[in-house]
């Protein structure tokens, strides 16, 4: 049996920001040890998650085990994102520099050379005590741009932050309850059309995911627009874990050009959703008109929906794009992300 001596040392991190890009806060802390919290006069919400989370791994000795409520920060090193940047040249897969690089590769570095740190993931605004202290050392410091430091708790802190900005009133056809949209990469990303090793990883990754939400805050219903990818693989994961879906149209017939296989298997989920919502009435007549009306749909969603599953492998900047509006829209813990 591991002693005492040899856990490592458990140290929460968190970052904030107003407006994204805005005045930003930074911190960390050790449950019943040191706190630090730094500011920023022009950041964004990412790059204070990465700037925590790093500081807290150049102050800390030892082993060290950072829980940070950012899928951004955790997956980076828990999947191994950062080998795949290294590979490239610090670029994506469309030879893109990767976002935020000068913090990131510092950090790796850091992880690397000390071998000694881990990464695990909380739930954001769950109730978690030492969560909640570093979002409120963290929007402290974004709100007064100082920083402090010391141990134990602060008896002058401020509540946790509110990441749910004021909503507009659900649509009345969608059900009442908690609802979670599951969209990101098209098949190009998934290995190609039909049931790719990816796909199939995929689809049981975001089940997985949509489980362990239900586990967490209970029941909800998927919502997908059920575009080839990511979105059917959404609706799928819903069946196998049975749990009820609904299909978000941007107009009818939006699989029209569509092979006849997968023509079928669009009818078919249909067929299965507990509810089928076509938002325009008329099909549009070009390509370029059928993509504005997608981007009113998936703008549509952001307002209606609770919280989402993305399929990103962080190098997509259209996926990149629709991630940051629901970050905008819901709060970023509401934003799960899957890695394919």
């Amino acid at each position: 049996m591991p002693s005492p001596r040899d856990s490592p040392t458990l140290v929460y991190t968190d970052g904030a920001c107003s407006g994204n890009p805005g005045p930003g806060g930074w911190a960390w802390a050790v449950p019943n040890g040191r706190y630090t919290s730094g500011a920023a006069a022009h950041t964004t919400n990412q790059r204070m998650e990465i700037t925590a989370a790093y500081e807290a791994v150049r102050a800390l000795e030892g082993r060290v085990q950072v829980v940070s409520d950012s899928t951004y920060v955790v997956h980076c090193f828990r999947d191994r994102w950062w080998e795949g940047w290294q590979r490239r040249g610090w670029k994506n897969s469309k030879k893109e520099p990767v976002a935020n690089r000068d913090l990131w590769e510092p950090f790796v570095d850091l992880v690397q050379a000390r071998g000694d740190v881990t990464f695990s993931w909380v739930k954001g605004h769950s109730g978690d005590p030492m969560n909640d202290l570093v979002d409120r050392l963290a929007v402290e410091a974004a709100v007064q741009q100082v920083g402090r430091e010391g141990v134990g708790e602060p008896d002058d802190l401020g509540p946790p932050d509110d990441p749910r900005p004021a909503r507009s009133g659900r649509d009345r056809r969608l059900p009442a309850g908690r609802l979670v949209l599951v969209s990101g990469h098209r098949p190009e990303r998934l290995g190609g059309y039909g049931d790719t090793v990816t796909a199939t990883a995929v689809r049981a990754k975001v089940g997985e995911t949509l489980a362990a939400m239900v586990e967490v805050d209970g029941p909800l219903t998927v919502v997908t627009g059920l575009r080839l990818g990511a979105e059917q693989l959404g609706a799928e994961a819903a069946i196998d874990r049975g749990l009820p879906f609904v299909a978000v149209l941007p107009f009818p017939d939006p699989d029209a050009p569509w092979p006849a296989a997968a023509r079928q298997r669009f009818a078919e989920l249909c067929a299965a959703a507990t509810a089928v919502v076509t938002l325009e009435p008329r099909s549009p007549a070009t390509k370029q008109l059928a993509g504005a009306a997608v981007g009113r749909r998936d703008a549509w969603l952001a307002e209606q929906v609770d919280a989402a599953v993305v399929v990103w492998d962080h190098d997509d900047d259209a996926v990149g794009r629709s991630v940051r509006s629901l970050e905008d829209h819901l709060g970023h813990d509401q934003v799960l992300l899957v890695h394919p």
